[in-house]
């Protein structure tokens, strides 16, 4: 929630009290405004003259519950204190250990836990499996990895070699008894049985990257791509294959939330398959009483209401056209046009302005890494800070001692205290403000690809021909703009044009663009595999519809870039956001309210709770739900996420999570249509 403000105000005294007190920063803000913010926070005098030092986190916290991110937070910390649950306040030092885990493992930590949380759990090493390792035989080791071949022949090694004092085993997905075998094996031919302290199942096959938002792989994602379930060529084998590892994973996603979900699905996609054995695999662990996963201690505390959460399975193809859209809010565009991965961006800056003397090597870019957990709020730590600046000028006043040196502070009575308890908080407010210089970094490096590829210009194009609104230029004039975009821009433009359109445009006309796209330098291959898909689905005949868009209300940015310095968006459309449900958000809003809709009317519906699985597309509950998981097989993108929180945050008492097969910007997917569109 943020505040709103007049539209007389200006950035003065009122406006900064007001940004000031404001609580969250909405992750969904247009980068114009949030640049905008930005720069009137660095032109504060508490603030100029700070610079980035090192590479601090900046949390991006979402806006409601943090049930999921924080249970799968606990469950770590659990198993980084030998599975036993941590002490809260405990005074003692924890026992110091060291953390081997293999690229599963680290992709499922680094977004959760920092280097300094790690070590604070007594973690002094953390080290990839298949390193070279040297042995520390007196320091026990906690493992965390996949129960792979691999894995267990390395931890077999390791255990011959007797690298440590003992051993914790935590498996991310459940291990095979073949497998525990071999390592029972291992074990005794290298006589460390004592030493093999415990073996866990975690069933935390999947990445959290917000309190409600995760996506089920980054290792060996080609594996479960878009790419992967639609190749032409696909086996039965290799599709269950592809169904078992999703199912798997969602399965450990439901274990670690301690809930048992009712799945709706559309009928002949990929997402019935999943929806199929996903019912099956929570149906027989649920029969199995004495080692159900949902029974006990683990169901009570996951429960995070008193009605079960709606599992909603949706398949890329209802919407190709949302995934190639060209987007206008922060972090859907440090996604699309940054190199921004689990959280982190990497940057590219320059190494200065001097000339390079003549024949002399041209200077490397720096390469910059930032944790972006993406938009703790920004005036949360300008409040904290501003309150105790102004303290300790105000103390300052009153004691009529400006400018004097420390020594004559403290040789006041009252008022030391205080002062001094003020002045000692200005290191960690000082480093607070860092945050935002980095976040001016970012933006403003999102903004460079704005001006020079004219994505305001594009975000706004696309945006009409989703909407059905009137064109004020012909799309055959911005495909031939040369100053206008790459080809993969050009190319996204015209994608979204074909599938939005509910007639295919004619064969002269079709030959008209073709020659354009190739004239801009575009691989015609992604338009080949959109041709087969609109002729071979229903999107042919029913196309995807967005909706009219409404504006959104100006909210405090709007007003912050309305009335800010215009010099850094010199160039830039100010373009006001527009309210629409996207087709995923529209299938949810039908199914969580119950709503009686052709879109969704055919769902099927399964309750693994039930006796007897039906093949009947009659809910049994009748009743609207106030949780929800959205889970696309295919992938997803950001868009559709913050669509989803926009959606949400009107709809009082409700919690919806997002999640995908793989999370993938329009550069990636493009590459997976042009491979596709090559067969």
């Amino acid at each position: 929630m943020f505040i709103e403000l007049m539209p007389s105000f200006t950035l003065d005294d009122k406006l900064c009290s007001a940004v000031a007190s404001a609580t969250v920063v909405p992750k969904h803000i247009t980068i114009q405004l949030y640049i905008k913010l930005l720069i009137w926070l660095k032109m504060s005098p508490a603030i100029r003259g700070q610079r980035i030092q090192d590479q601090p986190v900046i949390d991006f916290q979402g806006c409601f519950m943090l049930f999921k991110k924080e249970k799968k937070k606990l469950a770590l910390k659990r198993m980084l204190n030998f599975n036993v649950p941590p002490v809260k306040n405990s005074t003692g030092e924890p026992v110091w250990k060291v953390l081997i885990y293999d690229r599963f493992g680290q992709d499922i930590i680094s977004p959760l836990l920092s280097v300094k949380e790690l070590r604070d759990m007594g973690i002094t090493l953390h080290l990839l499996l298949h390193s070279d390792r040297d042995a520390i035989p007196d320091v026990p080791a906690v493992y965390f990895v996949m129960p792979t071949e691999e894995n267990i022949d390395r931890m077999c090694q390791d255990l011959r070699n007797q690298l440590y004092e003992s051993y914790y085993l935590n498996f991310i997905s459940a291990i095979s008894r073949s497998k525990l075998e071999d390592i029972a094996n291992a074990a005794i031919g290298a006589n460390a049985v004592t030493q093999v302290a415990k073996v866990f199942d975690q069933y935390l096959n999947f990445i959290t990257l917000e309190d409600d938002m995760f996506v089920l792989c980054n290792q060996n994602k080609e594996l479960v791509s878009y790419r992967a379930i639609n190749r032409p060529d696909i086996t039965d084998t290799e599709m269950e294959t592809i169904m078992d590892t999703i199912v798997d994973s969602l399965f450990c996603f439901f274990v670690t939330l301690g809930a048992i979900p009712i799945i709706r699905c559309s009928r002949g996609t990929a997402a019935e398959m999943v929806a199929v054995k996903l019912d099956k695999k929570l149906r027989e662990n649920l029969r199995d009483a004495r080692n159900s996963l949902f029974t006990g201690d683990t169901l009570g505390a996951g429960q995070f209401s008193f009605q079960r959460p709606l599992l909603v399975l949706v398949d890329r193809n209802i919407d190709l056209a949302t995934p190639l859209h060209h987007t206008w809010t922060y972090q859907a565009l440090v996604h699309d046009v940054l190199d921004f991965h689990l959280n982190r961006v990497n940057l590219e800056e320059s190494a200065g302005t001097e000339s390079t003397p003549a024949g002399a090597r041209p200077k490397k870019k720096n390469k910059k890494s930032y944790d972006l957990k993406v938009a703790e709020s920004v005036q949360q730590e300008l409040e904290s800070y501003r309150a105790q600046e102004d303290e300790v000028k105000r103390l300052k006043s009153i004691m009529g001692i400006e400018g004097e040196d420390e020594g004559a502070i403290s040789m006041l009575s009252d008022n030391t205290a205080k002062l001094t308890s003020a002045v000692s908080s200005l290191p960690e407010l000082l480093e607070k403000k860092r945050l935002i210089d980095l976040h001016t970094n970012v933006a403003t490096a999102v903004l460079e690809h704005i001006k020079s590829r004219k994505l305001d210009v594009y975000f706004e194009y696309e945006e009409k021909i989703m909407s059905k609104s009137t064109l004020d230029k012909s799309l055959l004039d911005m495909i031939s703009d040369p100053d206008a975009g790459t080809p993969e821009d050009k190319m996204r433009l015209f994608l979204i044009y074909y599938i939005s359109s509910a007639q295919a445009p004619s064969e002269i006309d079709l030959e008209q663009y073709k020659k354009a796209l190739m004239d801009a330098g575009c691989n015609l291959a992604p338009l080949s595999y959109i041709k087969q898909w609109k002729a071979f689905t229903k999107m042919a005949s029913a196309p995807t519809s967005y909706g009219n868009a409404t504006p959104k209300p100006l909210g405090l940015f709007s007003r912050v870039m309305n009335t800010g310095s215009q010099f850094v968006m010199e160039g830039v459309k100010n373009l006001v956001l527009k309210q629409q449900n996207l087709p995923v958000t529209r299938i949810l809003d039908n199914l969580m309210e119950m709503k009686s809709n052709p879109e969704t009317d055919d769902y099927r519906y399964f309750d693994p709770k039930m006796l007897r699985g039906s093949d009947s597309s009659v809910p049994r509950n009748k009743n609207p739900f106030q949780e929800a998981i959205v889970f696309v097989v295919g992938g997803g993108n950001y868009i559709e996420y913050q669509n989803l929180i926009d959606y949400v945050k009107g709809k009082q008492g409700k919690h919806v999570l997002y999640g995908c097969s793989e999370l993938f910007n329009a550069t990636q997917f493009i590459k997976q249509l042009s491979q596709l569109g090559q067969k």
